[in-house]
């Protein structure tokens, strides 16, 4: 969401003392203060929140009237920028033992253990649904704390206090939690349901409690809680001066080290074996900037390093924007012309066969700088790929001067940025949405790609 937030006021007052809360959630950035859904203004406030300091990365239900009147936060951290979580705050102030007056749930378990758990006092009326009081999501009217991420099938129930079984359910082959999508909840007078099936805010509880974008630019990503898509890793990416920034939901790579190393990330999804596909488009170049895999093995991950994606170290297969070179194996040639602004680079990964091959603007390369529009007579950049062993998407760049380059990718989230495809290309698997013809048998890097 990162600049984007949703807005509501209720115009009449529901019950202040029992709801509940539940949203799927997906941080694209961690370590600093994110308001999640809250109530109120600055310094009158309530609601979810990841905190900083204390508690860092935990996501904190609180309320602040002049002091803390409420604060329950887990012990638990949520740091993993590649997965979702699903939240549950069942409150109802009315009960006479203080710990249940707040009940927790994550990832449909009951938290017990916390950092702080400061119990609203018995009857208390929150700032929930009150009437001329703002309900904003992704954002706090007066705070500066967006939060930086995806949400999903975000629920608010008033009157009811259900508990973390009514949105989810155990499933019983995997042992994963997954999302109930139509569950059977009294939603009550300010209840909504919004974020169902994509960016929309009408809310889909049938009170048209709808919501409006308040600001910035709300975008639907295919990425949801039962198919997770492939990001750039926040964690998995070398950040040695501190001027990587991995942005717009962990699909943008900019600037970069500036000196003799690389700067890079790896995806958050690797696989050893499967066909995958994915774009990124070209916004400004860097002198050297390198697209490719590297192998989970290698020490790429995790380490600064001079050679980018050739260095034979690393496993690295990939090709260069500035001169349309393939690199890996410990040296570069020849493979594609260089790429202009506004270039879109295909990406096509087939590990049953070891091969990966790349091209750009819907032609793939012939391997002698020219292009074939037809996949099936294109020469692969590589045919040596490890049997068996695990590749990970990846990038790495070096800058000299002010040139540092930036390109979104495009995991089948059908975006770029914020701009959506021109014109979406076939794709036989029906997983994933991208500007060009997926080649046939490949799909997206995701949970679902990985287990066609």
């Amino acid at each position: 969401m990162a600049t984007t937030y949703l807005t509501r006021t209720p115009s009449s007052t529901g019950n202040r003392k029992i709801f509940t809360i539940s949203a799927w959630i997906k941080r694209s950035k961690t370590g600093n203060n994110q308001k999640v859904i809250t109530a109120g203004t600055s310094g009158t406030e309530g609601g979810l929140q990841f905190s900083t300091g204390t508690g860092e990365n935990c996501l904190k239900f609180y309320e602040y009237v002049g002091s803390e009147v409420i604060s329950i936060a887990p012990n638990r951290i949520l740091r993993d920028t590649s997965a979702w979580y699903h939240v549950v705050i069942a409150v109802d102030t009315t009960q006479a033992t203080a710990s249940n007056r707040v009940k927790y749930y994550l990832n449909g378990v009951q938290e017990t253990s916390f950092a702080t758990a400061t119990y609203p006092s018995q009857n208390y009326d929150t700032l929930f649904n009150n009437s001329g009081t703002a309900n904003t999501i992704g954002f706090l009217i007066g705070h500066s704390a967006y939060f930086d991420g995806s949400m999903s099938h975000v629920h608010f129930i008033d009157g009811t206090a259900y508990d973390a079984s009514y949105f989810g359910s155990t499933d019983s082959t995997t042992g994963e939690w997954k999302i109930n999508t139509s569950p059977s909840v009294t939603y009550g007078t300010n209840g909504f349901f919004i974020l169902k099936d994509g960016n929309s805010v009408t809310d889909q509880s049938g009170n048209s409690n709808n919501f409006t974008v308040g600001g910035g630019t709300l975008t639907k990503t295919e990425d949801n809680p039962s198919n997770v898509f492939c990001v750039l890793n926040r964690l998995n990416s070398d950040q040695p001066t501190g001027s990587v920034n991995i942005s717009n939901g962990n699909l943008t790579f900019a600037d970069g080290e500036n000196g003799s190393n690389y700067s890079y990330a790896s995806g958050t999804l690797g696989a050893s074996s499967g066909k995958y596909y994915w774009e990124t488009k070209v916004i400004d170049l860097a002198e050297i900037d390198q697209v490719g895999v590297v192998l989970a093995s290698s020490n790429f991950m995790g380490a600064a390093n001079s050679t980018g994606l050739q260095g034979t170290a690393y496993g690295g297969k990939g090709f260069q924007f500035s001169n349309g070179n393939k690199v890996g194996d410990g040296s570069q040639s020849a493979y594609m012309g260089g790429f202009s602004v506004n270039d879109i680079a295909m990406i096509a990964l087939d590990l049953d066969n070891n091969k990966i091959t790349f091209g750009r603007n819907g032609q793939w390369s012939n391997g002698s700088g020219g292009a074939d529009q037809t996949y099936a007579n294109s020469t692969p950049a590589y045919t040596n790929l490890t049997a068996g062993e695990f590749y990970f998407p990846a990038q790495a760049k070096r800058a000299f001067g002010a040139n540092y380059g930036t390109n979104h990718y495009n995991f089948g989230n059908g975006y770029f940025q914020t701009t959506a495809v021109a014109s979406a290309g076939t794709n036989a698997s029906g997983n994933g949405i991208f500007e060009y013809d997926v080649p046939t048998g490949y799909t997206a890097l995701s949970t679902k790609g990985l287990n066609l």
